[in-house]
C-alpha cells in the first residue's frame, strides 16, 4: 500500500510500487488529463506537481511519491476557472490539445511562490498573472 495525496484527497493504494505514476492517475484514479506522450520525460503532456514541483509522471515511480502531494490538471481546477486556464482559452492557446494540461501545469509551477511547497499551485488562484496583464506591465517599462 502506498499511501499519497492527490489534489487535495488521500489515496492508500494497492498497487506495485514500481508502476509509473501517469499510471497510477490514469488508471487507477481515472485522472484522465494527464497525457501519455513519449514516455521518456522530454515532451511534458505527463506534466503534474508533487510537493508543489512539476514533474514528468511518466517516470515517477509510484513509491518516489508516498506521503507527497500530487496536483494533477483535475487539482489546478476542476472547472477550467484557474487564471492560467482562462487566460490559455481567452488567447485561444490550445492546437490540437492533447498536450496541453502538461503546458498549463508547467507554465502554473512558474508562478508558485519559492518555498511555496505541498499545494503551492493550488493557492495559485489569485497570483496567476493573465496574459493582459503580462503585456500591459511590458508596454508600461
Amino acid at each position: 500500500m502506498t499511501a499519497f495525496t492527490i489534489n487535495g484527497r488521500a489515496v492508500d493504494l494497492a498497487v506495485e510500487p514500481d508502476t509509473p505514476l501517469l499510471w497510477v492517475i490514469r488508471e487507477h484514479l481515472k485522472l484522465t488529463g494527464t497525457k501519455f506522450g513519449c514516455g521518456i520525460a522530454q515532451c511534458g503532456a505527463c506534466t503534474v506537481h508533487v510537493d508543489g514541483e512539476p514533474t514528468r509522471s511518466c517516470i515517477t515511480l509510484l513509491q518516489d511519491v508516498a506521503g507527497m502531494e500530487v496536483t494533477t490538471i483535475e487539482g489546478l481546477s476542476p472547472d477550467a476557472s484557474h487564471p492560467l486556464q482562462q487566460a490559455w482559452i481567452a488567447e485561444q492557446v490550445p492546437q490540437c490539445g492533447y498536450c496541453q494540461s502538461g503546458q498549463i501545469m508547467q507554465a502554473a509551477a512558474l508562478s508558485v511562490p519559492a518555498g511555496a511547497g505541498a499545494g503551492g499551485a493550488q493557492r495559485l488562484n489569485s497570483e496567476v498573472p493573465t496574459l493582459a496583464s503580462l503585456r500591459s506591465s511590458r508596454s508600461s517599462e
